[in-house]
């Protein structure tokens, strides 16, 4: 089986991150940026079911500035077998609906306009909106499944766990199918030396919007549907109250929870 996973780079969410005044967008070149943490669990999954079925490759997309190439590496650090970077300065503040747009087009170029099965994470961990898999789907015409916490692949369907607060549900899709997974469905592998050599020898397909048969005009800051207005650094945090148990420190306790309304 074919697999595409969508990958995002995002901002170190271990370092500070700030915005350009120029366009309110987040300054990458200020702050180290990663493959995203949520997304290592869909690489993980495409490689469990290709290795299960032992056929198969795992490709691995992304859209971003150079810097993004660092997420594909570590995605073919894991065992994806190749990988296609969209790069293009037109998309620099591309939104939800936008970066859907140029993921989708990618993914029916990687697949020759047939994908089999296409895997995301749940969300971003910088944005969180976790919309992108939805539109994709309703782009490629694909049914959807989402927050898979189990997946198992059959005879033209694909199957999941999704967990609520109350219950877990079993939806079963037909293939070809798109499904966005949650942290809870593996624990993704760490790349092993020989799969760090290994990647250096690996495709990596650099593509532009013309490539993908798109316009300048439908990506980027003046195509967004959305537009951050003003932002403003948050005050740093103020030091708590300080108590010291004399013998009466759960009164104290209590009376500061009350306070707080959680008692």
């Amino acid at each position: 089986m074919n697999i595409v996973v969508c990958v995002k780079y995002v901002p170190d969410a271990q370092s500070e991150r700030t915005f350009q005044e120029s366009d309110s967008t987040v300054d990458r070149d200020a702050v180290d940026g990663l493959l995203s943490e949520l997304d290592e669990y869909a690489v993980e999954e495409a490689l469990k079911i290709v290795e299960a079925r032992g056929e198969g490759e795992v490709v691995v997309v992304t859209v971003g500035p150079p810097a993004a190439a660092d997420a594909i590496k570590k995605a073919l650090q894991m065992g994806a077998h190749r990988g296609v970077h969209v790069q293009d300065d037109a998309i620099h503040g591309s939104d939800a609906v936008a970066t859907s747009l140029v993921l989708t087009e990618a993914v029916k170029k990687a697949t020759d306009g047939s994908p089999e099965l296409v895997l995301t994470g749940m969300a971003s961990t910088d944005g969180t909106m976790g919309v992108v898999p939805a539109m994709m789907a309703e782009r490629l015409g694909l049914p959807q499944v989402t927050y898979a916490s189990e997946l198992t692949v059959g005879d033209g369907t694909v199957t999941i766990r999704r967990d609520g607060d109350t219950a877990s549900e079993t939806v079963e899709a037909s293939l070809p199918a798109l499904v966005s997974v949650t942290d809870q469905i593996n624990e993704p592998r760490y790349p092993s030396f020989k799969g760090i050599m290994a990647a250096k020898k690996k495709q990596v397909d650099t593509w532009s919007l013309a490539d993908l048969g798109l316009e300048a005009s439908q990506v980027g800051l003046d195509a967004a549907w959305t537009t951050v207005v003003t932002f403003a650094k948050r005050p740093p945090r103020e030091q708590g109250q300080i108590v010291t148990d004399e013998g009466e420190g759960g009164a104290r306790l209590a009376e500061f929870l009350s306070a707080q309304k959680f008692l």
